[in-house]
């Protein structure tokens, strides 16, 4: 199991910084994701690990090694990518075998690694098939397999599930993690897909604009946002706007909001889950006089449309509990203080 640390990465395409001084470890052994919108650096850094990017200052280390001058087919890196990119005209074995046959490894010992890894990804008895004949979900085995059986340091996987249905990419899911747990690789998991990263992970990265807003623990990052656009972009959030006078904290409409030791920041996240509806007033905590808009039924699941001052909001929740309410009109909203967090814009 490798390390890999980057240090102060920088790669700018004219004036646009694809990376902006970023630096970051990814622990032994570890799912890590990276995941941003589109353009924030999330490839590139995957890519500049690879050594298919060259940076324009900064270092990447694996086990406290430099790797910079060393080329991408010295690196030991096994990558899948968004398309597979599987070749037609060669069989499943063939496929998953073109890395040792590249390293001239003997006939031998390709078979018995390429069956090793395919009884790995459950493909044991599709040696023989052609792409063409498998299923996405089949493919996207293949090119784990390929990308594993030449016994990488490190995994690199860019979007590999984004061309999957959702319900097979729910599947696969779960096998990328059995698998990546059975051979212990580090792996780098670059996604745009929230609940993809928050289920695989066991570290997270942000990246916004080429910079690293945030990394850490999925539910320490999810549960402590610490500014907008993570609480936005890591699940949904509910933002205001807190003003402050000589009377404390208090939100557009009066409001007053307690302030924790731990406050920092303009705004108050409150993930929909933590927003309690109701029809009448709550006997204490912060409360809000709101109007509903709509009950959505998503089987057992169930969500409120909620209008606050002109700012649209959401509850989430077991539909059950939200059955007593009207279809429209006032509502009371609450949360416990203790599950709001104070963010920067």
């Amino acid at each position: 199991m490798t390390e890999v640390r980057i240090e102060g990465l920088v790669k700018t395409y004219g004036s646009a910084f694809a990376l902006d001084n970023v630096s970051l470890t990814f622990p032994h052994g570890s799912f890590f994701g990276l995941l941003g919108p589109s353009g924030s650096g999330k490839t590139t850094l995957l890519r500049a690990i690879a050594g298919f990017v060259v940076p324009d200052q900064g270092r990447v280390f694996f086990d406290g090694e430099p790797v910079e001058a060393l080329a991408v087919e010295d690196r030991e890196i096994g990558m899948v990518f968004q398309n597979y990119a599987l070749f037609p005209n060669m069989t499943v074995a063939q496929n998953v075998a073109f890395g040792l046959a590249v390293r001239k490894v003997s006939a031998a010992d390709q078979k018995r690694r390429v069956a090793e890894v395919l009884d790995l990804v459950q493909l044991g008895d599709f040696g023989r098939r052609k792409p063409h004949e498998l299923s996405g979900g089949q493919r996207q085995r293949v090119a784990m397999a390929r990308a594993i059986v030449t016994r990488p340091r490190v995994l690199l996987l860019d979007e590999p599930l984004s061309a999957l249905d959702r319900s097979l990419r729910v599947d696969m899911q779960i096998e990328l993690k059995r698998i990546q747990r059975e051979v212990g690789i580090t792996t780098i998991f670059v996604t745009h897909d929230q609940e993809e990263a928050l289920t695989l992970s066991d570290q997270i990265g942000i990246l916004k604009a080429g910079k690293l807003i945030r990394h850490g623990a999925p539910l320490e990052v999810y549960e402590n946002p610490r500014d907008a656009f993570t609480a936005r972009f890591l699940g949904e959030a509910n933002l205001f706007e807190v003003l402050s006078s000589s009377n404390g904290y208090h939100l557009a409409d009066g409001t007053k909001i307690e302030a924790l030791p731990s406050t920092h920041g303009d705004m108050l996240a409150i993930r929909p889950e933590h927003l309690v509806v109701s029809v009448t007033e709550p006997a204490q905590g912060p409360r809000l006089r709101a109007t509903l808009i709509q009950r959505i039924f998503a089987g057992a699941i169930g969500s409120c449309v909620i209008d606050w001052q002109g700012h649209p909001l959401k509850a989430t929740g077991r539909y059950q509990e939200f059955s007593t309410l009207p279809d429209q009109g006032p509502v009371w909203l609450s949360w416990s203080p203790d599950q709001a967090r104070w963010v920067s814009q």
